[in-house]
């Protein structure tokens, strides 16, 4: 299937798990992951509509920024994978989100290193809501202490969390106590506004527990092409 057919297909899949929700169709932003594909991918992507890519890897990700820099004012590219701190001034002058900050120090550097000349970078929270040893995130109840560090540095604009619950019978409740910890944050006074949670296999989960964007590759673009000749 090309991939403006697949995604137009996600997008009506999108729609019709937010009004079984009991939700607006346009309730849920597409947030299209185009980890491992070319930048050739991205711009097919984008000429059917697609405005906001997700990114695993930096230098992949500035690597297809750079390629596609005569679109960089139309394209919103999302850091989505991990990020050490030494990777921190390029992510902080060429991307618009991250969604994978769970440390104070990432986030402060990214403060820091923010161009004064750009719009505060969008920053997600990172979960790791099934406390599972091989992931990144924060644990639930660390969560608050640093959404309001983050949420009082310069350059930055503390927008939500994100997660990856782990596949399985469990899922919907993982999704459901992402939804409960967000709004729990925003009845402390924290101005947030996205739930980043749902991929290609649980996104009607994720909708249906309140997830706000929703990140999408292998059903957009078809399975990942292999790694390192994998």
């Amino acid at each position: 299937m090309a991939i403006s057919d697949s995604l137009q297909v996600t997008k009506t899949r999108i729609a019709a798990a937010c009004v079984a929700a009991g939700r607006s169709p346009d309730a849920v932003a597409l947030l299209v992951v185009s980890k491992t594909f070319p930048a050739a991918a991205v711009r097919e992507a984008f000429r059917a509509g697609a405005r906001a890519f997700g990114e695993n890897y930096v230098q992949e990700g500035l690597a297809k920024i750079g390629e596609l820099i005569a679109l960089r004012g139309q394209i919103e590219w999302h850091l989505i994978g991990p990020l050490q701190s030494n990777k921190t001034r390029p992510v902080a002058e060429q991307f618009d989100w991250v969604h994978s900050v769970d440390r104070l120090k990432i986030a402060e550097r990214l403060s820091e290193q923010r161009p004064a000349d750009l719009p505060p970078l969008n920053i997600c929270l990172q979960i790791n809501i099934s406390a599972e040893a091989s992931k990144s995130g924060l644990l639930p109840g660390d969560v608050a202490a640093l959404a309001r560090q983050v949420a009082a540095l310069p350059r930055l604009k503390l927008r939500g969390l994100m997660a990856v619950p782990e596949p399985g019978p469990g899922a919907l409740a993982q999704h459901q106590a992402m939804a409960a910890l967000f709004n729990a944050l925003k009845a402390e006074g924290l101005a947030l506004d996205t739930l980043s949670l749902g991929m290609s296999a649980d996104l009607e989960d994720a909708i249906r527990a309140g997830s706000t964007m929703v990140r999408v590759g292998s059903a957009i673009f078809g399975a990942r092409p292999p790694v390192n000749g994998a």
